[in-house]
């Protein structure tokens, strides 16, 4: 029974795991501790602010270093502990350190004003950063500097692991450190202020499969230890006090949500084929090593789109080549007998990773990234490309470049390739030497020229997201051109079809991993289309299956056909709504 004095709240924020839970909330924490300022210091002050600042920084390399121990303890996943390592050097980072104790003595001022001003410089980097992935990862110095600040002020570290009864975690933000040690039969959901898809605790969610919802800006206002809250983890909604026949409402929609979910699983092991014969391969998209298992659960075949960087990030060396042939031989063995597509490095510009100097530039998205970064740094670029097929001896691995934009640039790529091949034969290590080699189309020009790229690859795989942000001309994260980024857009519809076309011609696999792949009304038109491969996330595989096994392929083809006539995404996505009710009940 909820208590009806207390006032119902209804927020919206970004969904980034599914499912429906209602239940009680655990207020985690606050966010960053407001500091005081105190200035004019004498010499003995200012000497014990710069003591009592090191022994808070101490302090929290020995709470991290307990948090690593119990984690090793627990045989948590590798990329956790990984990223406490990182969280770790942040603690002992130059900059952070040693300029906190030069304020606090150049200022004459108290140990939590300079770290503030210190954090506040520091950010002002991360901010400016058009990636969203590198832009979140400013969170990991906010969340150590959160712990130095709590350990200054001689206050208690909350944890998820100080839960007695199962409950919502509410906090500014959660740390990896609390992901980490996440119980999900503990944590029913987690909400937070701040976050987006990319953060550590959204793909924490996913591959928990736990219900969350992030960058709801002032949720620890709102909400308190206690409240009952719904969450609704795929539109986005919070409903804090909800009265009892809200609940009811949200109770009626959890049971068929679970009921359609478990009624899912029933096609994990059946093929993935139209009605009349037409296959479809349905893979995984995955960063860290942890989104295995609910991959394999769905039913994956395989993983499409495996994204190095993660391995890159985080840390202020470079993997070497052992390291990362470690990384790639655990995914391929545990994927094993089904196929491991390994995407090369795709950071430079503004996704600045380990050993590497950033480049400023007037416009990122458009400069040296991707395959370009890794053609003019052709020695971290072959680096991996040795680690990749060395792996390749321990199972089923295929790799694929990143952001080609001619054929030029594609055969530069395979020459540094065939040079790698070259040194390991001589030194008489394994590889596979028929290892299928693709090209990612994600860039106009190469969607153009695809009839002429098909010739020099195995496969293609259309990254959509990169695809529509350079058609049509926008920021995907940009809040004032958002509105834009239109997968039904007819031109992004006619690139796709020029890919698939010249692929099926040249009797080459073309596959989709962007987000398209995952929602079945953009999946029916992909495979209308004439794509034969689909990536995604883990959850959403068995709904792609479940519509690709309720349609047929002649019946898709027609209907894709009448769409590239189309002129605007609302007559495209009108025409489809229109038939899709009849060809998949379930979902529309």
């Amino acid at each position: 029974m909820v208590d009806p004095k207390k006032q119902v709240v209804l927020m919206k924020g970004i969904g980034v795991s599914s499912g429906i839970v209602i239940g009680k909330a655990y207020l985690l924490e606050r966010g960053m501790p407001e500091p005081a300022h105190f200035c004019y210091l004498d010499t003995a002050e200012v000497d014990r602010e710069v003591e009592r600042f090191r022994a808070a920084v101490k302090e929290s390399r020995d709470q991290m270093l307990r948090i690593k121990a119990k984690m090793e303890e627990d045989k948590r996943g590798k990329e956790h502990i990984r990223i406490i390592d990182a969280h770790l050097m942040i603690l002992k980072d130059n900059m952070l350190i040693n300029d906190t104790v030069k304020l606090i003595k150049g200022e004459r001022v108290n140990a939590e004003w300079a770290l503030t001003k210190v954090l506040e410089d520091l950010m002002e980097y991360f901010v400016k950063m058009d990636d969203p992935y590198i832009k979140e990862r400013g969170s990991d110095i906010e969340h150590i500097v959160n712990r130095v600040m709590l350990n200054l002020s001689g206050s208690k570290h909350e944890s998820v692991t100080d839960l007695k009864t199962p409950a919502i975690i509410v906090a500014h933000d959660v740390t990896p450190a609390d992901t980490a040690q996440m119980d999900k039969n503990m944590v029913l959901s987690f909400l937070t202020d701040v976050g987006g898809r990319t953060s550590h605790s959204a793909i924490t969610a996913r591959s928990l499969e736990i219900p969350a919802v992030v960058g709801l800006e002032d949720i620890t206002r709102r909400a308190e230890t206690g409240d009952t809250i719904i969450v609704d983890g795929a539109t986005g909604t919070v409903i804090i006090n909800p009265s009892d026949s809200v609940i009811d409402v949200y109770r009626k929609r959890r049971e068929k949500f679970e009921s359609y979910a478990t009624a899912l699983f029933h096609y994990k092991d059946m093929p993935c084929e139209t009605g009349d014969g037409k296959r479809i391969k349905l893979m995984g998209n995955m960063e860290l090593a942890e989104e295995l298992d609910s991959l394999l659960e769905h039913g994956a075949e395989g993983i499409g789109l495996y994204r190095t960087e993660f391995l890159y990030m985080n840390r202020k060396d470079l993997p070497s080549e052992s390291e990362q042939i470690k990384a790639y031989k655990h995914i391929v063995k545990r994927m094993a007998p089904n196929p491991v597509i390994i995407r090369t490095l795709d950071v430079g510009a503004d996704k600045v990773a380990a050993g590497m100097d950033g480049i400023k530039e007037s416009n990122p998205a458009m400069g040296l990234r991707a395959i370009r970064f890794c053609l003019k740094n052709t020695a971290i670029f072959k680096t991996q490309i040795r680690a990749i097929l060395r792996a390749s001896a321990f199972g089923r691995i295929k790799m694929m470049f990143p952001m080609i934009s001619g054929v030029e640039e594609l055969r530069q790529a395979k020459s540094v390739l065939d040079e790698a091949k070259a040194e390991l034969k001589a030194e008489a290590l394994a590889y596979d030497e028929k290892m299928e080699i693709g090209a990612m189309i994600e860039v106009p020009s190469a969607a153009i020229i695809a009839d002429l790229i098909v010739r020099e690859v195995d496969f293609v795989s259309i990254g959509t997201n990169d695809l529509m942000q350079y058609s049509l001309a926008i920021d995907r994260v940009n809040e004032h051109v958002a509105y834009l980024y239109e997968p039904f857009h007819p031109a992004v519809l006619r690139v796709i079809k020029i890919v698939a076309d010249a692929a099926n011609k040249a009797g080459v696999s073309v596959g989709v991993c962007g987000e398209m792949a995952g929602e079945p009304a953009y999946a029916f038109i992909l495979v209308g289309f004439g794509v034969d491969q689909l990536s995604m996330n883990a959850t959403s595989i068995l709904r792609v299956k479940r519509l690709i096994r309720s349609i047929n392929f002649a019946d898709a083809k027609k209907i894709c056909k009448t769409i590239t006539s189309l002129a605007t995404a609302t007559d495209v996505e009108g025409y489809i709504s229109a038939k899709m009710p009849d060809l998949y009940k379930e979902e529309f």
